[in-house]
């Protein structure tokens, strides 16, 4: 055989490689995807119990609570419009307290309490993760309009 013919038939088999290793990654990568919802936005969708979702909003004030095992805490997470509860066990993150800014792994389970795997806290005083801003944002204009006079 040529040395041509070869390098032609190592980069088809490469090509028929990476086609391969693509299509079989798609599905995981598609199983594995967790998409964002504010609460307001998850009392809206329709969300099977198990999936896996990211939640984010504001820990609500005053929700904060430690189960007696010393690992389990729940608290509520709200856009300022709709506040979903959340059960969590594991380490909290410094920076994680009522009034901040919070995105939670997880899943909803069947009695309506989202239970986190994994939590992400603000890192510093001006920020507060783009997609909570943005939900946060949308829930008080809509709390505006919905309270403006008819008319």
């Amino acid at each position: 055989m040529k040395p041509k013919t070869q390098r032609l038939i190592m980069i088809g088999a490469a090509v028929a490689a990476l086609i391969v290793a693509a299509l079989l990654a798609m599905p995981a990568l598609r199983q594995g995807a967790a998409y964002f919802y504010a609460p307001a936005d998850l009392a809206a969708a329709e969300i099977t119990p198990g999936q896996a979702i990211r939640l984010g909003g504001l820990v609500e004030e005053g929700s904060v609570a430690r189960l007696p095992d010393g690992i389990t805490m729940t608290f509520r997470v709200t856009d300022r419009l709709e506040s979903v509860p959340v059960r969590y066990a594991g380490l909290v993150p410094d920076l994680f307290r009522e009034g901040q800014g919070v995105i939670a792994d997880g899943r909803m389970q069947p009695d309506g309490v989202f239970l986190a795997d994994t939590l992400l806290a603000k890192h510093d005083e001006n920020y507060m993760p783009p997609e909570v801003a943005e939900a946060v944002e949308r829930a008080e204009a809509e709390a505006k309009a919905r309270s403006a006079p008819a008319g």
